[in-house]
């Protein structure tokens, strides 16, 4: 989508937006920080992130795959920073061809910095001397595919003090194709006031966007403000000077500050806010927070679907998925990415050629042995890994092997039963309460009577063991409501299912769109599930050493125990499903797991070899 429509949107609903800038860090380990960052940062609703041109070599070359990234497996409308400085026209072409292909409709077109070698900026020999040659150039290759934004300084830039030859600049800027202003940094209000008010008097109409910067620490704002030539208002220096060794307190009145900055602005006529993060988190949320834009139940997340769209090019129709990969969105997008074409209405047409297999790379665990051991600790009982599910339903713990992000506020209709279940030692994985589209709304996504009605039916995916699968499958028999898959390690599948057809899950009328059904249930996704859920757990495993407990815990586990879907198909029913197991607790629950030394499990190690972490795509 285009960011000058969503600046337009913001205008014609008169309710403020946002968006975040990142910069390409300089090692892998902080390239897969930030990634988790951004994904955690989507949920504060940003319009659109844009990603700073890593001029020259990897960078560049980062900044190409981290759009790519963005656009597919976070869903986040991104913007591409490009800029002239050691561009020719080859690499331009190159960089704008990446972000075509991952679905990038967004560039930020800017001349960019000198070379630190060099004292001022000269072009590339066979580039571009200035912003508006490349806005030209884009436009005239690419038409009205891609969004053009430019750089507009209401303080002056670096090389420019003139500021009647910069407005100058700016409108030339325009009429090359330009179609969307994005500020330098500034934190004077009443200058950046009558700087639009000269811009617009230019006969410059497009929207302008204020560039912020949130304050993180004092050292970090005073640096960043002299190399930008920002100017810091008198009562800035006054409340941030007497505190500026306790960081806290500094990003608490730097909050109040940028915030009063923030309304100033909004009240002046502008609609959006861009917020350069510098690759951090705390500042910028508790900005948006101190601004009342951040999500609540007065201002809900809305979403066009219960799962985050793929933006890459040919994706962005997509509207039905398996509810097994509703936790790690990642992963199926990954596992789909070679598919020529995508499910559009019933997922069940995926029998066709032309949505090829669920590959089966990527689909391992993330993070070290050491980091996941700091996460997860060392379990020696079922017990102890049912806890672990009761954190994690608790907000305790941030992640589970099968859950990538914190549990959604979606669960807390039936979090008492779930927690319930986990303490008897049912492992709940996956779930999702009953919605009645009609009675209620579903306050997480913003889905009710101003952006259409949802329906759900309950849903539970969980881990049984093997003491209690027979039970639970009479049980469910027993309930002409309920159907189920079932199936362990091996294969061996159970199920009522009427037949190989898919069973919505969800439906109803979301924003913008006819009625779909974009959660699914149906056997051959869960086969391709369940090998990615025992590899998960497997892999959690293997975090541990092979003669500890926690490992042939876990093993065990994962060798005998079984993986369970359940559908309650009477979507009125918000707590149908729990009666089920009324009565049921895993045997020996807290009897700690007992070592065989001769191996894994009993099973004797081939030629003494200890078992070795699986490796990603591996079988």
């Amino acid at each position: 989508m285009h960011i000058k429509d969503m600046l337009a949107e913001a205008e014609r609903s008169g309710n403020p937006t946002f968006s975040f800038e990142f910069f390409p860090p300089k090692t892998a380990q902080g390239v897969q920080n930030l990634y988790d960052r951004m994904d955690r940062m989507h949920g504060l609703g940003p319009s659109f992130i844009d990603i700073t041109w890593g001029a020259g070599g990897r960078l560049a070359q980062l900044t190409c795959e981290m759009v790519a990234v963005a656009q597919a497996q976070y869903g986040l409308e991104t913007c591409m920073h490009l800029t002239c400085t050691d561009m020719g026209k080859e690499k331009v072409n190159d960089a704008l061809k990446n972000a075509y292909k991952a679905g990038c409709t967004n560039i930020l077109a800017l001349r960019g910095d000198p070379p630190r070698e060099k004292e001022k900026w000269v072009a590339t020999e066979g580039g571009f001397q200035y912003a508006k040659d490349l806005v030209k150039h884009i436009r005239d290759t690419y038409g009205d595919h891609f969004d053009i934004g430019v750089a507009g300084y209401p303080e002056g830039c670096d090389d420019q003090d003139d500021p009647e030859l910069l407005l100058e600049h700016l409108k030339e800027k325009v009429d090359a194709g330009a179609t969307f202003i994005v500020t330098q940094m500034f934190y004077d209000a009443d200058n950046f006031v009558d700087w639009v008010g000269k811009v617009r008097a230019r006969g410059v109409t497009i929207p302008i966007v204020p560039g912020i910067m949130p304050i993180s620490t004092y050292a970090s704002f005073l640096r960043r403000c002299n190399h930008m030539g920002c100017k810091i208002p008198p009562q800035w220096t006054e409340a941030l000077e007497v505190v500026k060794n306790d960081d806290a307190a500094v990003r608490e009145i730097g909050k109040g500050l940028v915030a009063e900055l923030c309304r100033k602005i909004l009240k002046a006529g502008i609609h959006h806010l861009h917020f350069y993060t510098m690759n951090l988190a705390q500042a910028t949320r508790m900005l948006l927070e101190e601004l009342s834009l951040a999500p609540s139940i007065d201002r809900p997340l809305k979403q066009a679907l219960p799962w985050r769209q793929s933006l890459v090019l040919g994706r962005r129709g997509e509207d039905v998925r398996p509810i097994f990969w509703k936790n790690r969105n990642k992963s199926y997008v990954t596992r789909t990415q070679e598919w020529d074409e995508f499910p559009n209405g019933r997922w069940g047409d995926s029998r066709s050629p032309a949505f090829g297999e669920l590959d089966a790379y990527g689909i391992g665990l993330k993070g070290t042995n050491e980091q996941n051991i700091k996460l997860w600790g060392q379990p020696q009982s079922v017990q102890d890994i049912a806890n672990i599910f009761v954190k994690y339903l608790e907000n305790q713990v941030e992640s589970l092997p099968w859950s990538e992000a914190p549990i959604s506020s979606e669960a807390d209709a039936i979090k008492p039963d779930l927690i319930s279940l986990n303490q008897r030692g049912f492992l709940t994985i996956n779930s999702q309460p009953s919605v009645d589209g009609v009675k209620s709304s579903n306050p997480v996504y913003g889905w009710g009577p101003k952006n259409g009605y949802v329906y759900q039916k309950a849903y539970l995916e969980l881990l049984v063991s093997p003491d209690l699968i027979d039970e639970l499958i009479i049980r469910i028999e027993k309930d002409p409501d309920l159907t189920f898959y079932s199936v362990n390690k091996t294969g061996d599948l159970k199920t009522n299912a009427p037949g190989d057809g898919p069973n919505a899950v969800t439906w109803g009328v979301f924003p913008g769109k006819e009625i779909v059904q974009p959660t699914i249930v149906e056997t051959i996704s869960f086969l391709a599930w369940k090998d990615e859920a025992f590899r998960l757990g497997l892999d959690w495993a293997h975090c541990h050493s092979a003669l500890s407990p926690s490992r042939q815990l876990i093993e065990n586990m994962m060798e005998t125990w079984s993986l369970v879907n359940i559908v309650h198909n009477d979507f009125h029913q918000t707590h149908g499903l729990f009666p089920l197991f009324d009565g049921l607790t895993v045997k020996n629950l807290s009897k700690p797991y007992e070592v065989h030394t001769n191996g894994v499990n009993g099973f004797e190690k081939p030629n003494g070899v200890e078992n070795v972490p699986l490796t990603n795509g591996s079988h």
